[in-house]
């Protein structure tokens, strides 16, 4: 795909089909985590994958999905569940400050999996102390994020915000995700520079 193509394309996704993710792709996701800039290069991130369909249900159940839906139209039905996870783990003995980190890591993960057809959603609203306790974390490890990883059952499309405040994703008549974003004149401001303090040479060059 094109960049932004891609850039575009790769939306957050809630509902997906019931089919396997090659374990290539899988490979392609985490190298491209591993790829990822890290503040003084600490690289303070590590990755737990969950594939196994029996653990990635005991992971289902520790998330919450779309919370600005109903639950009956934000939680993935029984059919429609992501097949694969990754959690993102905060290494604080390398790095105390992993945010910036996690963010581009998450950021080539979903970019990574979506230039191959397989959608993402980003969680953080889980039980991150029972899931700390699944994946056996230690008092230096905290929990970041766990990424859900699917082949899309749905579509997900951008709208301009009429109005700045009106952020809300909501499901059309197809149910496919709309998600509204602030247009660039609301959220770019261009610093120009003012001549009117420089004190020009008495002297012309030569």
């Amino acid at each position: 795909m094109e960049l932004m193509e891609l850039l575009t394309g790769r939306r957050t996704y809630r509902r997906f089909l019931q089919k396997e993710i090659e374990p290539c792709i899988i490979d392609e996701i985490l190298h491209a985590a591993r790829l990822a800039s890290s503040a003084a290069n600490k690289q303070p991130l590590s990755y737990v994958v969950i594939r196994n369909a029996q653990k990635v249900e005991e992971v289902f159940r520790c998330t919450k999905w779309a919370g600005y839906l109903p639950p009956e139209d934000g939680q993935p039905k029984e059919d429609e569940k992501p097949v694969l996870f990754i959690a993102v783990i905060e290494n604080t003995d390398m790095n105390p400050n992993c945010d910036t980190d996690a963010g581009l890591a998450i950021g080539n993960m979903t970019l990574a999996a979506w230039n191959r057809g397989v959608g993402s959603c980003i969680i953080g609203a889980c039980d991150k102390t029972k899931l700390s306790e699944m994946f056996g974390l230690t008092k230096d490890q905290k929990l970041h994020t766990v990424v859900a990883f699917g082949y899309p059952s749905h579509k997900s499309s951008i709208s301009d915000a009429e109005n700045p405040d009106e952020i809300k994703y909501f499901l059309d008549e197809n149910r496919d995700y709309v998600v509204p974003k602030r247009k660039t004149e609301d959220v770019v401001t261009y610093l120009s520079v003012s001549y009117t303090h420089l004190t020009l040479p008495t002297t012309p060059y030569v």
